[in-house]
């Protein structure tokens, strides 16, 4: 989560890389950023074979991974399906559901870290999916909080995400044969938002066949996106004062790829996200239908997932999927 200070630290931050900027103007890019890719049609080519999204609902195992790059300590919380009844508590170490799951990586916002965001984790994990959240060395709570280290991180999520993969083919580890390394989204909040909007620009990582931004910017990233059709889902409060909803806003006004804004017209930076329960159940719905039609291309999850956004007055749904 960015303090609010944000604007201030970022600009004088990326003014050092030649970024600068916290508005709703996509930010300069240096010479040898690629240029604004033109729009993409309303419906993506499939990366993988469309088949129907499994919905049951999974037992949780979390266990942790020591993962280092270079000098860059990286240890990486997962939560994946595990054996058992499901509605419990995360269980550590628990035995890994029969089955082959997708994977989708979060990065945590600045002075956070992932055990934050538990509750709409292990969601995913109940849903179906593995998911890897680094802890970033700089950016993380207790770290010295360098908000520049921003820059870093998209490289640091590739080098995570390799090393989870490669789970799938090592022998005797709980994971094999568990990922389905086809199927694979970056996600994160705040800090983590401007993460995961890099993987998709100037730090492209083409096995990502999805993105889901928690009020994220593009602030030192920019708005290039390159690569295959990466289908998006941008969530952002209305009220928040920390990364203002403009800013979020012009940034999926960008995407040229499917994607869709669920707005939350209460909602601010993200303590509704973590902690409101009514919020909380329809961003995690929603955003499981995402990811079970972004990554599987099964259609009857893009209707749930127009149904779920359409709780009250909770939140809408700019629909461009």
């Amino acid at each position: 989560m960015f303090p609010r200070r944000i604007c201030a630290l970022l600009t004088a931050a990326v003014l050092t890389v030649g970024v600068a900027g916290c508005s709703t103007e996509e930010p300069p890019r240096s010479p040898a950023a690629p240029a604004d890719p033109p729009a993409a049609a309303a419906t993506p080519t499939p990366r993988v074979s469309a088949v129907t999204a499994p919905t049951r609902t999974h037992a949780v195992g979390v266990r942790q991974l020591k993962l280092k790059r270079d000098d860059r300590a990286l240890p990486v919380e997962l939560w994946y399906p595990a054996r058992g009844r499901a509605g419990g508590e995360p269980d550590r170490d628990a035995d890994a559901a029969a089955g082959q799951f997708p994977v989708v990586v979060f990065s945590h916002g600045l002075g956070g870290e992932p055990d934050d965001y538990q509750e709409l984790l292990s969601r995913w994990a109940a849903a179906g999916f593995v998911v890897a959240a680094p802890t970033f060395p700089q950016t993380s709570r207790g770290s010295a909080g360098n908000v520049l280290d921003v820059l870093n991180q998209p490289a640091d999520v590739s080098y995570v995400l390799d090393e989870v993969l490669a789970l799938n083919d090592r022998d005797g580890d709980a994971l094999r044969g568990r990922l389905d390394t086809a199927r694979v989204a970056a996600a994160g909040h705040s800090a983590g938002g401007v993460t995961t909007i890099g993987l998709f620009t100037v730090g492209r990582d083409e096995r990502l066949g999805a993105g889901v931004v928690f009020a994220g910017t593009a602030l030192g990233v920019g708005t290039a996106f390159a690569g295959a059709a990466a289908p998006q889902l941008f969530v952002h409060g209305e009220l928040d004062e920390v990364v203002e909803y403009a800013a979020g806003k012009a940034v999926y006004d960008k995407v040229p790829w499917p994607k869709a804004m669920l707005s939350l017209p209460k909602g601010d930076h993200g303590r509704d996200l973590l902690s409101d329960d009514d919020t909380l159940r329809v961003v995690s719905d929603t955003t499981v239908e995402f990811l079970r039609w972004s990554l599987y291309g099964d259609e009857a999850a893009k209707r749930r997932m127009v149904t779920e956004a359409a709780r009250g007055d909770l939140a809408t749904l700019d629909n461009r999927l």
